[in-house]
Formats: C-alpha cells, structure tokens, sequence
C-alpha cells in the first residue's frame, strides 16, 4: 500500500515540475534585454569595441535567435533526455559543471543546517512548554525573536567583524589559505570545521527560533487535550504521558515543513555565502541573476524547485508512517 501511494504521489509530480519549470523560465525572460545585451553595454562602457560578426555567432550559439518557446523546448529536452542543463554564457562552461563543483557544497550545508535545526529546536520546544511562563521559557523567546528579526546577512556581518577584531583572524571561504588547494585530511577537516560551523550557526538561527516557537505551540495545545488530563489523573508519569503521545502528536506539522524548509535554508544559504565567500552556489547565481545568464540560473531554480516538491513528498510518506491516523487516499470510514 505503501509503495502504491508513493508511485501515485510521483506521477502527479511529473506535471506540476513541468508547469514549474515553465513559470522558471518565463520570470528569467521577463527582464528586458537578454544575456547579449549586457554583455554589449559592458564592452561599451569599457571603451571596447563589439565584434558584430562575434555577438552572431554567440546569439546562435546560445539559441537567442530562437523564439522563447523554442529556447525552452530545448532546455527542458536536453535535460530530461540528456541531463544536460545547457552551457552558461557568462562563465563559458557548461552548467552541470559549475552545478557539479559548487551544489554538493550547498546541498551540505543545508543538510547539516536541517539536522542541527531539528536536533536544537524539538527539545528546546519542549522544555518551553512544559515550563511554560517560566524564566527560561520567556528567555527562550526572547532569543527566538531575535532570532527571527536577525537578517542572516547582517549576523554575517557582524559575527565575521567581531570574530577578526578579537582573534586576528578571517572565518572567510570554506578554508583558510594554507589549505584551499591542499589534498584532503585530518588537518584540513579540522580547519574547515569552525568556518562550517559558523555558516550552520547563522543560516539555521531563523529557522531554528521559527521551530521552536512552532514546537512549543503544538505541544501546549496538545497538553491542553482531554486524554491528557485523563491520563494524569489516573497517575500516569509525566514523562512517559509526554513522550507516549503529545510529543509525537506536536512533531506531525514539523514533518510537513520539511518541503519549505530545505529549499529556505538553501535560499538562506545562499545570501550568506555571498557575505562570507563561500564556494557555493550563492556568488555564481548572484553573478548569473545580474548577467540574465539563464540556463546558468533557471536551472538552479529548477533545482531548488524539485528540492521543494520531492521534500514535500517525502514529508507526507514520513507523516503516513509515524501518524496511525493518516489514511492514503483519504479518510477512510
């Protein structure tokens, strides 16, 4: 039953990828102008002069001469078929390389944010509602304000300053220089750890302060619940009534944030690297945004995209799992 609710769920997702893939590509089209047209502007503005016959060949080369349903057609073909996702203009590369170089690194970073934020926020949630009004629940939440009214960008800002006036030193890049083209090991693990830890601590305080004000939440409502008062007053400990059911029962609508909160935390991700010059996809799509290099662009939206509808996906077979309640297909009678 299991395996035919997921092949179900997969089908409908050819679709809705599809009408996304084409909403992708038409708001990277909608800015006047195109790839070309800066790439002129800026050699004018060099005092360069533009070769006619080298702005011919690279139109056609990027099929810019094409309609834009044909420009899409293609796109969307060469990567279904071929997985190609086509060659980036303003690097001269092709996409799935760059894609290949910097996304593992991204992807890293968002996952090891997830499993920090979901290790962090589901405890400190539940110690808050349980000492509800308590000097550690209102310290909690004035952390969690601060952390929700925080940019990332400017904790960025601020952390790297401090970190560089008190101890010399600039957490900048994934490593330091001594190591950014020394082969993998031991040492250089270590000296990736702190610059890693920082870029976790700030991408995932947000979302971190977000869970825990939703944890908290849950459970009190949960606490309020008549099969709890029955259950403590027929003496059942505390501790076992928690983790037995309203724990389990407040943890449901946390799984179902797991389609948004991956893709967030990698559009988080991607500001902040930016701040702290991290070989992620953020300073390559930045740089592709400006230059309306839109296969360079599109296709890590697309990606993004994907992340969010395969992450909601998986977030309705985990509640399928841990929830007995939840039927396939519908309430059954």
């Amino acid at each position: 039953m299991l395996l035919g609710y997921i092949a179900k769920r997969a089908l409908k997702l050819i679709p809705l990828l599809l009408a996304i893939s084409v909403v992708i590509f038409i708001i990277i089209q909608l800015p006047p102008g195109d790839y070309i047209t800066n790439y002129i502007i800026q050699q004018q503005n060099s005092g360069l002069e533009v070769n006619q016959s080298s702005i011919i060949s690279m139109t056609k080369r990027y099929g810019l001469d094409q309609p834009v349903y044909l420009q899409y057609f293609y796109w969307i073909k060469n990567i279904v078929t071929r997985g190609d996702f086509g060659q980036s203009m303003q690097w001269t590369q092709p996409v799935s390389q760059l894609l290949s170089e910097r996304l593992p690194a991204t992807i890293l970073i968002a996952l090891l944010t997830l499993c920090v934020t979901w290790g962090v926020s589901i405890p400190i949630g539940i110690y808050s509602a349980t000492h509800q009004y308590s000097v550690g629940d209102y310290f909690i939440i004035f952390i969690g304000f601060i952390g929700l009214a925080v940019p990332g960008f400017l904790l960025a800002m601020c952390a790297v300053y401090f970190i560089f006036t008190h101890t010399g030193q600039s957490l900048t890049g994934l490593f330091s220089s001594a190591y950014v083209n020394a082969p993998w090991s031991v040492a250089k693990v270590v000296d990736m750890l702190p610059r890693l830890g920082l870029v976790v601590f700030i991408v995932g305080l947000s979302q971190t302060a977000g869970l825990v004000r939703q944890m908290r939440a849950m459970l009190l409502d949960e606490l309020q619940k008549q099969y709890v008062i029955t259950a403590r007053a027929k003496g059942l400990e505390e501790r076992r009534l928690l983790w037995k059911y309203p724990i389990r029962m407040a943890i449901n609508p946390m799984i179902s944030t797991i389609g948004w909160i991956l893709p967030g935390l990698i559009s988080g991700e991607m500001v902040v690297s930016i701040i702290l010059s991290m070989p992620t996809m953020g300073p390559v799509v930045r740089r592709a945004l400006i230059a309306q290099d839109m296969y360079l662009a599109g296709s890590f939206l697309l990606i993004v995209s994907v992340l969010t509808v395969v992450g909601t996906l998986l977030s309705d077979i985990l509640l399928a799992v841990v929830d007995p309640r939840i039927r396939f297909g519908g309430v059954t009678e």
